[in-house]
């Protein structure tokens, strides 16, 4: 086998390890905010909930890490605004009791957003005001 063919097949055992570790962390992600979100907004004790929080925080800070490494650019493009943003109203959930189902609500359709949302909306750069593409992504 060529010194190229094994970089190649390297590269693709790269590339599906990280596919499926990122498509791992957004489902352990999806299962705590689902789990989170249906505790808070039912007001189940929170004790009950409380393992779901962690897991969507951890998991949640695992994936921002991977797409700031990943590619910078990720900072400026509405993905990763619209990101941060979500993590600025999660601190808004607890001294505005009274907005709980309107904050997770808007959190969830930012989701959606970012992770279905037309590639040009979601790589458009807020510094360079048009559409940026950076590396490569790991869909998944």
């Amino acid at each position: 086998m060529s010194k190229h063919a094994k970089q190649q097949r390297l590269s693709e055992t790269r590339f599906w390890f990280e596919r499926l570790t990122k498509t791992g962390l957004r489902a352990l992600h999806i299962i705590g905010v689902v789990g989170a979100g249906g505790g808070i907004l039912l007001h189940v004790d929170k004790s009950l909930w409380l393992p779901y929080w962690i897991i969507t925080l951890t998991t949640g800070i695992l994936l921002i890490t991977w797409e700031i490494i990943r590619d910078w650019h990720w900072l400026i493009q509405l993905k990763g605004v619209l990101t941060l943003t979500k993590v600025g109203l999660l601190f808004l959930l607890m001294p505005l009791t009274d907005w709980q189902v309107e904050i997770i609500t808007l959190l969830v359709l930012l989701s959606v957003l970012v992770s279905h949302g037309p590639a040009g909306l979601r790589h458009y750069s807020i510094v360079h005001r048009k559409v940026i593409h950076g590396k490569k992504e790991i869909k998944g």
